[in-house]
């Protein structure tokens, strides 16, 4: 049996690629002068560090969260909590310091203990602690402040007080329905390597893009905030707080580095500086983003506000009792 070939069939290809060969050779000369604009440099440059610090460290929490879902039983959870969620949330949070991530990877973590019947409250306090008072974030941020041993305990104590405090208020106030179901562990028959890969590319696949979005919002804002503001807001013990809480919220810095950034900001206070290490690892644009993909907008339009005024808050009290 003879097939005919459709002329279009084999020119159809050619034609595309030409096209495509015409647009990169146009752009090549009408766009390239302007894509060496030092703010476009600035903003290229912002993107991409965003997603080079925050990508490994998302991947980890992935393979984390689908080893949890696919060879964790249900069963050692109960063991390993409190079965009072009051209990169990001081707990869930000391055991953050164990996970040498950040922010990026704790979220598909803490989904991954929900989803394992972690109650949510005891996994929210465990995804606040993790990123912000495990040993590679104090090391790092003792090594920024060399001689400065005040400010790593004030980031441990405010960090965990933090993630304590918002699990005992979800616990107290919050709702079911603010929380997606949690997903399937595997499919009937499918092995557990099986349900780890399709838990593991299913969540890499939702998180990554919208940590691209909110590496997209953080380098926008980076251009667009002018430096002499912070300058000359700095001297200003109240705004001066804010300011660095609002600053750590728009630069998304992965929490590994933020201690070299806060140590850079010589016209800010101390428990500026605090807030700035505090607020960073608890809410920022990625981790917004994030939070809204993984639990949802409903968890994210009442929680991330929540944690936000109680990260600034316990950044006062504990620059006021130890800085």
């Amino acid at each position: 049996m003879t097939t005919t070939t459709n002329p279009r069939q084999l020119l159809g290809p050619p034609w595309a690629f030409l096209a495509l060969v015409a647009l990169l050779v146009a752009g090549r000369f009408l766009l390239a002068p302007h894509l060496t604009h030092p703010a476009l440099r600035t903003w290229a440059t912002v993107f991409v560090a965003v997603c080079v610090q925050a990508i490994p460290f998302l991947v980890l929490g992935v393979a984390l969260s689908a080893a949890i879902t696919a060879f964790v039983p249900t069963s050692f959870w109960t063991r390993a909590l409190p079965r009072r969620t009051y209990a169990a949330v001081p707990v869930a949070g000391i055991a953050g310091a164990v996970l040498p991530g950040c922010e990026c990877a704790s979220v598909p973590v803490a989904s991954g203990l929900i989803a394992r019947g972690v109650a949510a409250p005891a996994a929210l306090a465990f995804l606040l602690a993790s990123p912000a008072i495990n040993p590679v974030v104090l090391v790092a941020t003792a090594v920024a402040f060399p001689g400065d041993p005040s400010m790593v305990i004030a980031r441990f104590a405010a960090s965990l007080a933090v993630a304590v405090l918002a699990g005992w208020i979800w616990a107290r106030f919050g709702r079911a329905a603010w929380l997606p179901a949690p997903r399937r562990t595997a499919e009937p028959g499918q092995s557990r390597w099986a349900a780890f890969l399709d838990a593991m590319c299913h969540d890499l696949m939702h998180a990554g893009g919208y940590l691209v979005l909110g590496a997209l919002a953080a380098a926008t804002l980076n251009v667009a905030i002018p430096r002499e503001w912070l300058t000359a807001l700095g001297g200003i013990p109240v705004i001066s707080v804010l300011v660095l809480a609002l600053l750590a919220v728009l630069l998304s810095i992965c929490s590994e580095a933020d201690a070299f950034v806060a140590a850079s900001l010589t016209t800010f206070s101390p428990t500026a500086k605090l807030a700035f290490l505090v607020v960073g690892p608890i809410v920022d644009l990625k981790l917004i983003a994030l939070h809204t993909g993984t639990f949802g907008s409903a968890f994210a339009r009442r929680f991330l506000p929540l944690t936000l005024a109680l990260a600034i808050a316990v950044s006062f009290l504990t620059g006021w009792a130890l800085l």
